[in-house]
C-alpha cells in the first residue's frame, strides 16, 4: 500500500477526488480517467484496478447469470461483495492510498505504466 505523492492530476481534480472517481461509475469511469489522465500515476493506477476488477467482476456476474438456479445464487453472492469492495476501493483512493489488490493490483499497475 503506497500513500500519494505528489503528482498534480491533468483533470484539474485533486488526486484523491480523481481517484474515487475512477471508481464511481465501475470500470466505465476507469476507462475514462486512464484515457484522460496525463499526469498522474496515483490515478491512472486507480482507473486500470476499476476496470480490471470490475470489468472482470461484471463479465463474471453476467456469464454465470446464464446458469439456471446456481446462476442466479452466485449473483446473489457476488453484488454484495461488489458493492462493498466498490465502497472500500472508493475510501481508500479518497484517502490516498494505492492500495493494490491481490492478483490484479499487479495487473493494474502494468497497465496503468502502459498509459
Amino acid at each position: 500500500m503506497n500513500n500519494l505523492n505528489a503528482e498534480p492530476s491533468s483533470t484539474g481534480l485533486d488526486p484523491k477526488v480523481a481517484g474515487l472517481l475512477c471508481y464511481a461509475f465501475s470500470f466505465i469511469s476507469g476507462i475514462i480517467f486512464l484515457v484522460l489522465e496525463k499526469n498522474s500515476h496515483f490515478v491512472k493506477f486507480h482507473a486500470a484496478q476499476s476496470i480490471i476488477v470490475f470489468g472482470s467482476l461484471t463479465l463474471i456476474n453476467i456469464i454465470v447469470g446464464f446458469i439456471p438456479i446456481i446462476g442466479a445464487l452466485i449473483s446473489l453472492i457476488i453484488w454484495p461483495l461488489m458493492f462493498v469492495l466498490w465502497i472500500v476501493l472508493m475510501l481508500l483512493a479518497l484517502q490516498g492510498k494505492q492500495t493494490k489488490l491481490p492478483i490484479v493490483g499487479d495487473f493494474a499497475e502494468q497497465l496503468s505504466n502502459s498509459f
